[in-house]
């Protein structure tokens, strides 16, 4: 029989196993678990140890949906190895379960190509540090509720107790306790004998099995067991495993549960409802309406910290005080006000300014985001809001160290907080254009994706999905509130310019209308035996771009546009129907306050804003053109008053640095103000008919003065008057904070084509047979050794006869490796070799070869 004839051997471990992988396997393999990349590993034996270690074996299984991780669990309480069908027997039970049996393939091949199981179907065998994690213990109860099996719980048993269980069991009788236990096991693996021992048990016994039979397998007994456990423990049906302690073993357990290794075997995934369906242009018009009011909240929010906001915590973050006059200044809720502090701080609007009294503050490059067009500084927020990892809903909580999570401070990134954003937004995007998902539904399609995600750190039944400490299951909730406070969807359901950020595929179909206003709809997704693997991968910086131009252009013509006109009235206000330009927002601002806020924003004008905005160097003459211009209705002669009343006051009085003195040309205004109560505080008096000094500084004289009633004007030392405005702070250029990764990156394709070539040649290296060799270090796998003259030779005789030889190298860094290569030319103390190891034409340095041996005839 040729080679070619033969069948392949069957693996003797996971690196063999992994050898006869092709290419696109392994790329696949490093594709799912990309912290075996991280170093490339040298050859497969590496990689096949890195597999099996603790951390990447834990977060591989964080990573399985619940019918793989079910079937990773049953494999761990299966004979290893076992057969497939063994495997079907715990996963479908006795009845053969038809969908259990249909999806079993599809689980045993994802555990293959995550390489936690390898082996042909009658060897699987699940790796030994994954048993470790999921087969039961005392410690550990196994998450399938099985104890453990005859074999394991009699282990510690006197030979002559096993014999007496025997006989109690209706057995004979063996000549050494290990045959007893391999007895007494297929008696209670037989279903037919064990059916017929069970018809012979008392009915209260048979209810404690009952109890048991689901776990935890085990209990507690007293010195004395009542009769029905007497009657259990006789025939080994209960075992004890400490003193008061006995358990149920695995093999009368599986007879009990026919055959299921679980309770509940979760082939499909759950379906996604339909809440409501609603009409796509209301859906994009009401998203487009909270994306208005989120770039209105972003900009007030950096507005009312324009001249430098709240102060930076000692520990970092911002006060909780902070927060509150933060929320009341939104009108918001605080967690919501945390929302929007975190979302500004992600887009890299705002930062701490680093002075030594550090304080929070917009950066400039909030001053070129207002710069751009509405539906283009929404995309911006929601790119940024997509990528983040910092969660606003952790504030208020609690650390591992019992401190109080705050906002803009640090420990509230979630690594997996960007994974469930996308994918939560991915099944709303799963759903027919204009429902909006039942969000009890979409919790529990996140559940059975990724039931050991955001749980416990590693598998363990105290992890249980449904507990409060479910972070995933919290960062999907606070994903759906807050994709509808950005104008990401709309009354619940993904809006168009959403799903275009996202980069999601056109809506599906949309499905028969339901019979009643109440009925919920399923999603019914293709192949859904056969759940596709989750896309929630974000895009490359070139679709990035290229979603983040079509979400602009669809949100564009749904934003209202900017007006140029406002609506004044006769009692003092002034109404803006709609957004309105920048130039005049910002004059108005300062002319006038905000009464309230809505569709229409209404303004007020009072003496005080009046006399802002003179102070900031308008004239009234200014005051009474901007508002002719900019309003539809005629100036009210009340306002007219107002301005007019406010400017003849205004600078009639200056204030300037004595330690402060008040001067006028009209003394009899002097006068009066010395014979006012109020001034007492300011403690004036007078140097000339025209001056009074007082011992309070310029801003404090300023100030009471206008509490009085007058309308004075601060000056400089050369008698100009002093113009007022704000003053915008700005932190120095800062970068928006980076996310956090949730383990190592994703390689491209370029990298895992370079990584598994890598790989194969390292391999090709480690196991290509040799030539025998009375050299030692050659011999036990080690670097081969040869002196400088053989070393030569050797070379010279390769580059004439075309073969392939190992060396030994040594780099400029000191690195040890061994090669193979095949040598083209040896001159000038240099060879030049096709090196198997890179696939690629190298030159080494004949003095840096530690020695080189001839490959066995078969791979020369």
């Amino acid at each position: 029989m040729s080679n070619e004839d033969k069948p392949a051997a069957a693996p003797r471990s996971l690196a063999e196993a992994l050898r006869a992988r092709d290419d696109a396997s392994l790329s696949a393999l490093l594709r799912a678990r990309p912290d075996l990349i991280t170093p490339v590993p040298t050859d497969l034996t590496q990689l096949a140890t890195r597999a099996g270690t603790r951390a990447s074996v834990v977060r591989a299984l964080e990573r399985l949906d619940r019918f793989t991780l079910q079937t990773a669990e049953a494999l761990a309480v299966a004979p290893d190895p076992a057969t497939y069908d063994e495997l079907l027997g715990l996963m479908a039970g006795d009845d053969a379960d038809r969908t259990v049996t249909k999806a079993l393939p599809r689980a045993l091949a994802a555990l293959r190509d995550q390489a936690l199981v390898w082996g042909s179907d009658d060897r699987l065998r699940l790796v030994r540090t994954a048993r470790e994690l999921l087969a039961p213990s005392p410690q550990h109860p196994s998450p399938t509720g099985l104890g453990p099996t005859v074999a394991e719980a009699t282990a510690g048993m006197s030979p002559g107790r096993v014999q007496e269980i025997l006989t109690a069991a209706g057995l004979p009788t063996t000549h050494d306790a290990v045959s007893a236990v391999a007895s007494l096991g297929a008696l209670f693996s037989d279903r037919t004998r064990m059916s017929a021992l069970l018809d012979e048990a008392p009915a209260d016994s048979l209810d404690v099995l009952s109890r048991l039979v689901w776990g935890p397998p085990y209990g507690q007994v007293t010195a004395d067991p009542a009769t029905r456990l007497r009657w259990l423990l006789d025939r080994g049906l209960l075992l004890p495993t400490a003193p008061g302690t006995v358990v149920l073993p695995r093999e009368v357990a599986l007879h009990l549960r026919a055959g299921l290794a679980h309770r509940s075997t979760e082939p499909l995934p759950p379906q996604v409802e339909i809440a409501a369906t609603h009409r796509p242009p209301l859906v994009d018009a009401t998203a487009a309406g909270q994306a208005y009011t989120a770039l209105a909240t972003v900009e007030e929010l950096l507005k009312d910290w324009h001249e430098g906001g709240p102060a930076v915590l000692r520990a970092g973050g911002l006060s909780v005080r902070d927060l509150k006059r933060t929320a009341v200044a939104l009108d918001v809720p605080e967690p919501t006000a945390a929302f929007w502090v975190e979302l500004a701080y992600a887009a890299g609007l705002l930062a701490s300014d680093g002075e030594a009294e550090e304080r929070y503050a917009a950066t400039p490059a909030y001053d070129e985001w207002l710069e751009l067009p509405a539906a283009e500084r929404w995309s911006r927020l929601a790119t940024a809001w997509l990528a983040a990892t910092r969660t606003a809903g952790l504030v208020g909580g609690r650390d591992a160290k019992e401190r109080t999570l705050s906002a803009l401070g640090p420990g509230l990134d979630r690594s997996a907080a960007s994974e469930v954003r996308r994918r939560v937004l991915a099944l709303l995007a799963d759903l027919p254009e204009g429902a909006s998902a039942a969000h009890a539904s979409v919790l529990a399609r996140l559940r059975w994706e990724r039931p050991l995600r955001g749980t416990h750190p590693s598998p363990s039944p105290s992890s249980s999905p449904s507990s409060s400490d479910d972070l995933r299951t919290r960062l999907a909730e606070w994903t759906l509130s807050e994709a509808e406070q950005l104008g990401f969807t709309g009354r619940g359901a993904l809006s168009s310019h959403g799903r275009a950020l996202l980069g999601a595929p056109p809506a599906p179909a949309k499905p028969p209308a339901p019979s009643g206003p109440g009925d919920k709809l399923p999603v019914h997704h293709k192949h859904h035996d056969m759940p596709a693997e989750p896309t929630t991968s974000p895009l490359s910086p070139a679709e990035r771009t290229a979603a983040a131009a079509e979400a602009t252009r669809l949100l564009a013509p749904l934003l209202p546009a900017p007006l140029d006109h406002v609506l004044l009235q006769a009692d003092l206000t002034a109404v803006a129907p709609g957004p309105l330009e920048r130039p005049l927002a910002d004059t108005l601002g300062v002319l006038a306050d905000v009464e309230s806020k809505g569709g229409a924003t209404v303004y007020r004008f009072t003496p005080a804003s009046v006399r802002r905005a003179l102070d900031a160097g308008r004239a009234a003459s200014d005051l009474h053109a901007f508002l002719a211009a900019h309003s539809r209705t005629p100036v009210p002669q009340p306002l007219a008053y107002l301005i007019d009343d406010v400017a003849r006051k205004h600078g009639h009085l200056r204030i300037g640095a004595a330690s402060a003195y008040v001067r006028c040309d009209d003394d009899t205004l002097l006068n009066e103000i010395l014979a006012d109560k109020r001034s007492a505080g300011l403690r004036l008096r007078r140097l000339a008919p025209t001056v009074l000094a007082a011992q309070a500084d310029p801003a404090t004289l300023l100030e009471g003065l206008r509490a009085m009633g007058f309308a004075p004007a601060a000056e400089s030392a050369e008698g100009d008057v002093l113009i007022t405005r704000a003053h915008a702070h700005r932190t120095p250029p800062r970068a928006a904070p980076e996310p956090v990764p949730d383990g190592p990156p994703v390689p491209d394709t370029t990298l895992l084509t370079a990584a598994v070539r890598a790989v194969r040649a390292g391999d090709l290296a480690s196991t290509a047979p040799r030539k025998p060799t009375a050299d030692p270090a050659g011999a036990d796998g080690g670097l081969p050794r040869t002196s400088s003259a053989e070393t030569l030779a050797t070379m010279q005789a390769a580059v004439l006869t075309g073969e392939a030889v190992w060396i030994g190298y040594v780099n400029a860094e000191g690195t040890a490796s061994q090669r193979v290569i095949a040598p083209i030319r040896v001159e000038g103390g240099f060879v030049t070799a096709y090196d198997h190891t890179a696939d690629e034409v190298r030159t080494y340095p004949l003095h840096r070869v530690t020695g080189v041996a001839e490959l066995a005839d078969d791979q020369a």
